[in-house]
């Protein structure tokens, strides 16, 4: 599945679920604003988050300085300060820590902005935004897409606002074709199917978190049931979403693949590796706790003929294989969500309704 198989402006809806900063009063012409492809709204939405992160001041961290400087500051470095000395220079050399603006979190922000700027489908009025902003950011460094590690990033109260905006840049990044040729990069034409799972299972989770809260949405561990043997080998169980009351529990694994269904000599199965896993997940939920225990593997739907749509008893545990269309008006997309949740907590929702 690539981004033609689901409205562009269904993917600014995940992300508003997904990153709950989107909800906040700048981005409101975004939400009207039809876009042509991805990228351009990418583009839309990184121009207005980094101008309201410039209102309020880029993130700025310590830095460790290395220089000659006429008068002490900081740690005055031996090595550096004799060989000044050899060479006549009237210097110290010396090494401090200063806050600076030219760090990772900004670094990405100019690179994307600029990769961006490069793509001949971004709207020229969005362009004009997010060059505004780069002048802004002279005194930040370009950074290589590929140097980037995004596994090191560590976000804290004084940084949490640039979590929203380096997702956006991975996705921008991240789907970018780099040639062998140094500056020469051209966009992808669809999201990384990876990322893409991420951000649908993320958004499914966030839109029950904020519309259901009495379901108590969360990605759970789940305990194994034995009580022998070295468990710390066992691996770990955590579910994607997990909705819950006292007497009913419902485990969703949102799955989001090219193909809904694995073919192996020309006959199509629901994967099975899924199939094992959310049935583990039940099986071992339920010797644990009182109450009807349900699973379900919700693939975002393809353009394939043959779509899953089956609900089966194994064991005694309900298991529903089916999809969630994204290729329609969010509120379609929603209703999908809502009957879920209607279907196995019916109760719960007409006294909160």
């Amino acid at each position: 599945m690539n981004d033609k198989g689901i409205l562009i402006k269904n993917i600014y809806y995940m992300l508003t679920y997904a990153f709950h900063v989107l909800r906040q009063t700048n981005y409101e012409e975004i939400e009207v604003e039809d876009f042509d492809n991805i990228h351009d709204m990418f583009a839309a939405i990184l121009g207005k988050g980094v101008a309201r992160q410039l209102k309020q001041g880029l993130y700025r961290e310590y830095i460790t300085n290395d220089e000659d400087l006429s008068v002490k500051r900081g740690k005055i470095v031996i090595p550096g300060t004799i060989k000044n000395r050899l060479q006549h220079k009237q210097k110290l050399n010396c090494e401090f820590d200063e806050l600076s603006e030219n760090n990772i979190f900004n670094q990405i922000l100019k690179t994307t902005m600029m990769c961006l700027l490069r793509q001949p489908n971004v709207k020229q009025e969005h362009k004009s935004v997010l060059k505004k902003a780069l002048l802004l950011f002279d005194s930040v460094d370009y950074i290589e897409p590929y140097e980037i590690r995004w596994d090191r990033l560590r976000f804290q109260k004084n940084n949490q606002e640039y979590r929203m905006l380096l997702n956006i840049c991975d996705l921008v990044l991240e789907g970018l074709l780099l040639s062998t040729e140094p500056g020469d990069v051209k966009m992808a034409t669809f999201l990384d199917e990876q990322r893409m799972c991420r951000l649908y299972e993320k958004f499914i989770l966030e839109y029950y978190r904020y519309h259901h809260p009495e379901l108590h949405p969360n990605p759970d561990q789940i305990d194994w049931d034995t009580d022998e043997g070295k468990l710390d080998l066992l691996p770990t169980m955590q579910t994607d979403i997990t909705l819950k009351t006292k007497d009913r529990t419902l485990i969703i694994d949102a799955k989001y693949y090219a193909h809904t269904l694995q073919t192996q000599f020309d006959v199509q199965s629901i994967h099975s590796g899924n199939l094992y896993q959310i049935y583990t997940y039940v099986n071992n939920l339920k010797a644990k706790k009182h109450g009807e225990v349900a699973g379900m593997l919700l693939y975002a739907k393809t353009e394939e003929l043959i779509q899953p749509n089956n609900q089966f008893t194994i064991s005694g545990n309900q298991i529903t294989v089916t999809t969630l269309d994204l290729n329609l008006p969010f509120s379609a997309i929603a209703d999908q969500l809502e009957s879920i949740a209607a279907e196995y907590f019916t109760e719960e929702i007409r006294k909160t309704g």
